[in-house]
């Protein structure tokens, strides 16, 4: 015992008296160890003043701060618990010497914009993480900072993305955020693409994924609330989309109702390449193709309205019959018949049309054209029940801004499948309305429900 007090305590101090310009190398050495832990080397000018900083920020969470020290102290919490913290890797050229080449390429930059990304380590986000960071979805002028949100179970892998990220040196990126605290990572967000969701597992039935998904993005609905940007953009990938929109957007009530999408991009870029396939065309002739409803089988694919050259699909293509009993299974059914192909689900694609998703947003659609998109049925003309997140087809003006068209041709046929869409998210709506603080719903959906999930994403 006397020797470990001697090893521990005695030893080190009488270095320090007797050593004096030791000092600096060992303060040196704990707090680049410090820092390395951290993660934010490149946003301290000097050593010393990172121990400051992160004690005062430890004395003002014990007395009970405000919000702003609550943020700031993701710093202390970074040391004691990685796992839980907002870790910030490099920051890129925000503040640093410039040569006059890229003074030419950065003066006609836009502002920076903060994207959050969740579910960020997953198969679709691999893939749309680098499209954001090259330019290829906001633009070549616009740089980005990406903020990301995991889990605990998959931090990890969230690093090595955004090591990963830092590696590819995007000149367009200006920042990666990694943390598993959506209140941090949706902070500022000017967009958010909500990619992550439980997935369906063995034995789950359809309304306990609903309800599973549902209290997740209750919880990240009410942190967009709180902390995003009051004209936040919201994109809704997780599964199922339509509600899980809808029960964000209730949840957030400082935000724009019409500013919360769900993804059924995907569905209408698969319903124009059978078209494409069937006319023996390509597929930028195929145009004002929408979807109509929810992410699901139930979803339906308009060939009423669709153009092929410039002209009705159904003059083109002259088979009524392949129209309702081929082309809309097929769309509704093809990630399922991709799975059985290749073994794994469509994380590439998937990723494309959230890429497609945004660019609608921010271009201006081209005249008589349209994209599909699961907005906020509030106003629509169809007869729709207003409160819903349902898929309309939609143009924009490019300003991140969009309406529903409301010159589509609807006949017999395609109201009925329009009509059971709308059942079916009534159905879903009702089993969610305690997340969203309704009180009397019952959720019709049970065991012996048909399941009308899209294959591969059961």
């Amino acid at each position: 015992h006397r020797a470990n007090i001697v090893r521990h305590y005695l030893l080190p101090l009488l270095y320090l008296s007797y050593f004096p310009y030791s000092c600096p190398l060992l303060v040196t050495t704990m707090q680049l160890n410090l820092q390395k832990n951290v993660g934010l080397a490149q946003k301290q000018a000097t050593v010393t003043p990172a121990f400051n900083v992160r004690g005062n920020v430890a004395r003002k969470v014990q007395a009970g701060s405000n919000a702003a020290a609550r943020r700031a102290s993701s710093v202390v919490r970074a040391v004691d618990a990685p796992e839980k913290a907002a870790k910030q890797f490099g920051v890129f050229r925000l503040s640093y010497d410039v040569n006059n080449e890229d003074k030419e390429m950065m003066k006609n930059w836009k502002k920076t914009i903060n994207v959050a990304v969740t579910g960020a380590s997953g198969m679709i986000a691999n893939h749309l993480l680098f499209m954001l960071a090259s330019g290829e979805v906001y633009g070549k002028d616009q740089p980005i900072a990406l903020q990301l949100l995991g889990s605990e179970r998959s931090y990890e892998a969230l690093e090595g993305v955004a090591m990963e990220l830092e590696d590819s040196l995007y000149p367009l990126l200006r920042e990666v955020s990694i943390g598993i605290d959506p209140y941090e990572i949706f902070a500022g967000a000017d967009w958010a693409l909500m990619v992550g969701a439980q997935p369906r597992g063995p034995g789950m039935e359809r309304s306990d994924l609903i309800q599973k998904n549902g209290q997740i993005f209750q919880t990240q609905g009410r942190a967009l609330n709180e902390v995003a940007d009051r004209n936040c953009k919201v994109v809704v990938v997780g599964n199922p989309c339509c509600t899980n929109a809808f029960i964000a957007m209730e949840n957030a009530p400082n935000l724009p109702r019409k500013n919360f999408h769900a993804l059924t991009r995907l569905d209408e870029n698969r319903a124009k390449s059978q078209l494409a396939m069937k006319a023996g065309k390509f597929y930028t002739s195929v145009s004002r193709v929408a979807v109509w409803g929810n992410h699901s089988t139930t979803q339906v694919p308009d060939f009423l309205n669709a153009k092929i050259g410039g002209l009705p699909a159904m003059n083109v293509i002259r088979d009524n019959q392949w129209f309702k009993d081929q082309f809309t299974p097929k769309v509704a059914m093809r990630g399922g018949a991709l799975i059985k192909k290749w073994g794994r689900s469509s994380a590439a694609s998937t990723a494309v049309s959230v890429a497609d998703s945004i660019r609608s947003l921010i271009t201006p659609t081209p005249p008589g054209d349209c994209f599909s998109s699961g907005v906020c049925s509030d106003g629509n003309l169809y007869g729709i029940q207003e409160g819903l997140n349902f898929s309309f087809p939609c143009r924009s003006k490019g300003d991140g801004d969009y309406e529903i068209c409301n010159d589509f041709i609807i006949d017999d046929w395609l109201r009925m499948k329009i009509k059971a869409a709308e059942e079916e998210l009534i159905q879903e709506r009702d089993c969610v309305s305690h997340l969203i603080g309704r009180e009397g719903g019952a959720c019709a959906i049970g065991p012996n429900t048909p399941d009308t999930s899209v294959p591969g994403e059961k």
